[in-house]
């Protein structure tokens, strides 16, 4: 089936087209564009992030050098510095934030679940944080964050089932963590697992109106009101767990309801843990033990900066940094599902180093 196909055009087709279409008329994105569409732009940039390109001088270099295959790689005839550059300006970055969507939704349905986690069938579970970007003030001057420096916010929910990013919202710098809950519609029967940070009774309270369950860290400086202590095995590392009531004022108000705190005794780390919940059917160990499962997200993180273009931008302005942000997401969804589809035992991390020096080779995706 992909014999003489070029390795970048394998795994091309593990997308589809016409859903990318469908973006694109959303937002007319191709409205007076003869030549250079965006689904030109989306190959481009995608290439760029699986062959590790520095900038966006170094992938247009690379690619020229490779004219003669543009066609097959599905790229178009018209690719310049210059026509990149103003697509990535100029084009509206929700074309490439939808079909990141379109993708997420494909991917969730598609790969395997993480057995470990079979006892919560029917509940999903997320981890919600929140990563720093830095940038240079002068350059990047509309992502406002200190006095002399700018910055963007990456806050992001991870499925943890599935290990892949299902909402990305991008801020600057100034924007607290905390607020991002704001704009997620929570599931019911959904854990969300978040750090302290996240800590704000009035949207604590938001979520538990919405028949979800939270499960987080308390706050050092929280008071409470201990109203009733269940048993507990401290042999499994449980401490206590305890239902709770909030007795400063405004606390008190925000969140009128109980809670259920627990606290545990971390063997690796030697270290004391405090989590809060809204879930009073779990075991005290399954509260802990799912909010492990919230390192999943830096991770996710690490992996994002560490091997795709999401820390050193090819281009200056918001659009150009959000289109460059959701390609990558693209990219990182693209080879979780040809890890899933191939049914291979390589990590993305392995795959991705295979593609960065394959792409353009006609071996097919099984044998590399």
């Amino acid at each position: 089936m992909n014999t003489g196909k070029y390795v970048f055009a394998q795994v091309v087709s593990f997308i589809d087209p016409n859903n990318f279409k469908k973006c694109v008329d959303r937002y007319r994105g191709n409205y007076k564009v003869k030549e250079f569409i965006c689904w030109h732009q989306l190959l481009c940039m995608m290439f760029g992030q699986l062959a590790n390109r520095e900038s966006l001088s170094d992938l247009i270099l690379c690619l020229q050098t490779q004219k003669s295959k543009w066609y097959h790689l599905g790229i178009g005839s018209s690719i310049s510095k210059s026509n990149l550059a103003y697509a990535n300006e100029n084009r509206d970055w929700q074309i490439f934030a939808d079909f990141a969507y379109v993708l997420i939704a494909e991917a969730r349905k598609s790969i395997m679940r993480n057995e470990a986690l079979s006892a919560f069938e029917n509940n999903p579970i997320y981890a919600i944080d929140t990563t720093t970007i830095d940038l240079c003030l002068e350059v990047f001057w509309w992502a406002k964050f200190r006095k002399h420096k700018a910055a963007i916010k990456l806050h992001t929910m991870l499925d943890i089932k599935t290990e892949i990013p299902c909402y990305i919202h991008i801020t600057d710098g100034k924007v607290h963590e905390v607020n991002v809950l704001d704009t997620i519609g929570f599931e019911p029967n959904g854990f969300y697992i978040m750090d302290r940070g996240f800590v704000d009774y009035k949207r604590l309270y938001a979520i538990d109106g919405q028949q979800a369950y939270f499960i987080t860290r308390a706050k050092t400086n929280m008071k409470c009101r201990r109203i009733y202590s269940a048993k507990v095995d401290k042999t499994t590392g449980i401490l206590y767990d305890q239902t709770i009531q909030l007795v400063n004022f405004y606390a008190s108000k925000e969140y009128p309801e109980k809670l259920r705190r627990v606290k545990y005794f971390d063997q690796e780390s030697n270290k004391k843990f405090i989590f809060l919940t809204n879930n009073f059917d779990l075991s005290a160990l399954q509260v802990a033990l799912l909010y492990k499962y919230r390192w999943k997200i830096e991770l996710f993180f690490k992996w994002i900066k560490q091997h795709l273009k999401v820390k050193s931008f090819w281009g200056y302005s918001e659009n150009a940094v959000r289109v460059q942000v959701y390609v990558a997401i693209i990219t990182f969804v693209t080879v979780a599902l040809v890890k899933q589809k191939l049914k291979t035992p390589l990590t993305q991390y392995q795959i991705l180093q295979i593609l960065s020096l394959t792409l353009l080779n006609k071996t097919p995706l099984n044998q590399l």
